[in-house]
């Protein structure tokens, strides 16, 4: 389904009936990564997907896609559906667009999980990567898509999935060069939301990958220190949802369940 926002259109599919689950996906994917998932969890529950700016079939608005902008047309939907309050699963990128919402709208979530994210900032180190992504999305942004979507699996499994990985791909070149950029500027200068993990009142749960190629696994245990964060510990990489996906489904089902 679609809707106008500030002169662009929105896509977002509905499914189900029962409490709220927002889906939020990464980087370079669109909500079509959460189809294998919805009927199970449509069988209870409301889900709602949401592609974000400058992904799937949502179009851009300006030149950085802020978490913040992002956040707001996620908004600006659950108010179109006159939905209140939801639980939040986001991966990677997503993840960090649940925390840019929750920041700003603290009593509209029951839940958060963040899936192969991070509350963190970018580094110094990131942040330079992040600018070499970008001029090696404007100099080729099909052979950077091509390796970035590989890299984010664990090596062991690029040949196991290699099936999955080529649709990945066929789904990533659809977004538009502005898309990806707007996306990496607005990653680069997100803000550290840590602070979400310790005085939020919602139930918390983050899905970490040992092998994740993106994230560092002992920098994601030491964020969850002190707080009343559920870990749950997958053994591959930056994936979950095709690297470990009966687990993952099993997971997110018993999540939502005891909310």
């Amino acid at each position: 389904m679609n809707l106008q926002y500030k002169g662009i259109n929105v896509f977002y599919t509905d499914n189900g009936k029962g409490n709220t689950i927002v889906l939020l996906h990464g980087f370079l994917e669109n909500a079509s990564m959460w189809d294998p998932f919805i009927p199970k969890l449509a069988k209870k529950n409301r889900v709602i997907c949401v592609d974000l700016l400058g992904h799937g079939k949502t179009e851009c608005l300006g030149y950085i896609h802020t978490m913040e902008l992002m956040a707001e047309v996620v908004q600006v939907v659950l108010k179109h559906l006159k939905i209140r309050r939801s639980t939040f699963i986001g991966h990677s990128m997503g993840g960090y667009v649940a925390l840019a919402f929750a920041e700003k709208n603290p009593d509209a979530l029951k839940g958060l999980c963040l899936m192969n994210s991070t509350a963190s900032a970018d580094t110094i180190e990131k942040k330079k990567n992040r600018d070499r992504a970008i001029t090696a999305v404007k100099q080729n942004h099909k052979m950077f898509i091509r390796m970035a979507i590989s890299n984010l699996f664990r090596p062991k499994n690029r040949s196991i999935f290699s099936v999955e990985i080529k649709q990945l791909k066929n789904e990533a070149l659809k977004t538009p060069l502005q898309g990806i950029v707007a996306a990496l500027e607005g990653m680069k200068i997100r803000e550290d939301r840590e602070a979400l993990l310790h005085f939020t009142p919602f139930k918390k749960m983050m899905i970490i990958s040992k092998k994740d190629p993106v994230l560092d696994y002992n920098a994601l245990i030491s964020q969850t220190k002190n707080t009343d964060v559920e870990v749950v510990r997958f053994p591959d990489g930056h994936m979950s949802h095709i690297e470990n996906k009966s687990e993952f489904l099993d997971t997110i089902v018993h999540f939502v369940e005891n909310i």
